[in-house]
């Protein structure tokens, strides 16, 4: 589970655009193992990378 902290409509524009927003959502519903990394230059967001990885049994 994730916790998602309120930002305020002047501060969701400057950090993060919708589309990433449920871009990163639904990287973090998808990924059972690895890493999502946010790039942010000059205080926005400019990447996304998921790393997944795969664990077998």
């Amino acid at each position: 589970m994730y916790t998602v902290k309120a930002l305020t409509p002047r501060d969701a524009e400057t950090v993060i655009t919708e589309e990433q927003f449920q871009k990163l959502l639904a990287y973090l519903r998808e990924i059972k193992y690895g890493a999502i990394t946010l790039i942010i230059q000059d205080g926005k967001v400019v990447q996304i990378d998921k790393l997944e990885k795969i664990r077998f049994k």
